[in-house]
């Protein structure tokens, strides 16, 4: 007996409206395309903005607002000399200090930490990156200064006293704690825990092959250091050097406390100095006429030697990509 289906219509649903094939294609790009566009829009605008503002200062004062030592608003005459020094000498201090001690928490993180050790400093470390740079200040003016007086500045002095160029750059003539030095050092713990943080990720991404293939060879943990880690992550490095370098020259709050701002050039790192951010917080707010364009002049050289200094780190990484 033949078997009887029952056929029942299923009701089919509408159909969709297809869109056009590459239209997602095409606005995924455009949108792309205007995101990339809008950084460069931005960065034309901060440029010729603080142009504009600063042209008044250097029209008026021309070379001489860069050589000069002078900063006197009564009689509208300004340098910037001073600060120039000062941030690009607290920035290399930054550096000297800060980029030994990152990369050896980055290697001891890597390769010597035991486990239960190294979750809690790589934590502490990520802390210390978001930290506010006010934070910085108020300890390194409250804290710091005082033991950094007592402690280094008055025993160097006594001790480097008469002597040739050891007691120039390390004799303090008042020594109260505030100075170059100082804030060099402070600018050294804001950077460290980024510098330390990008050179550990990059660490961690290198090919365990390759450290064991040189540890089966005979190599010690420094030559497996020295020989395979720093040049596989040779570009990585010197990225995280300049973004430390970006930050320590652009650094305000924290510098102010401790930088002294005094506006001379002095021969020693433990006297007061100031930098070109530290100026400008300091006067932006009462500053009127030529002495506003002044300071918009200042940021206009310190956004000049901020873009230096990533042409300096496109080389240096194009070089290193090179070898």
């Amino acid at each position: 007996m033949a078997a009887v289906t029952d056929q029942v219509d299923v009701p089919r649903a509408p159909a969709m409206r297809k869109t056009p094939k590459g239209t997602f294609d095409i606005v995924f790009r455009n949108a792309s395309f205007g995101s990339a566009l809008l950084v460069l829009v931005l960065l034309a605008g901060i440029m010729a903005s603080m142009i504009i503002g600063g042209w008044p200062a250097f029209r008026e004062m021309g070379l001489g607002f860069i050589t000069s030592s002078i900063w006197d608003t009564q009689n509208d005459q300004y340098g910037a000399w001073p600060a120039i020094v000062g941030t690009l000498t607290t920035a290399f201090l930054a550096l000297l200090i800060g980029v030994p001690l990152s990369l050896g928490i980055a290697v001891f993180l890597t390769q010597l930490a035991p486990p239960w050790f190294k979750q809690p400093v790589s934590t502490a470390i990520e802390l210390l990156a978001a930290v506010p740079s006010i934070i910085y200040g108020m300890w390194g003016l409250f804290v710091f200064v005082p033991l950094f007086a007592a402690y280094v500045q008055q025993p160097v002095s006594r001790v480097v006293e008469g002597m040739p160029i050891v007691g120039t750059i390390l004799y303090a003539a008042s020594p109260s704690g505030l100075g170059i030095l100082s804030a060099g050092i402070i600018l050294a713990f804001m950077i460290i825990p980024f510098i330390a943080s990008i050179v550990r990720d990059m660490l961690d991404q290198i090919p365990s092959v390759l450290r064991e293939s040189a540890y089966g060879i005979g190599a010690t943990t420094w030559e497996v250091v020295r020989h395979v880690l720093v040049p596989q992550a040779g570009v990585s490095i010197i990225g995280a050097c300049m973004l430390g370098l970006g930050r320590a020259l652009g650094e305000t709050m924290a510098v102010t406390f401790v930088v002294g701002n005094a506006n001379r050039l002095s021969s020693s790192i433990m006297d007061p100095g100031s930098t070109i951010a530290s100026r400008i917080a300091n006067e932006f707010n009462e500053a009127i006429g030529l002495q506003l364009n002044a300071l918009i002049a200042l940021g206009c050289i310190l956004f000049f030697v901020t873009f230096v200094v990533l042409v300096i780190a496109r080389i240096l990484v194009s070089r290193v990509k090179a070898f």
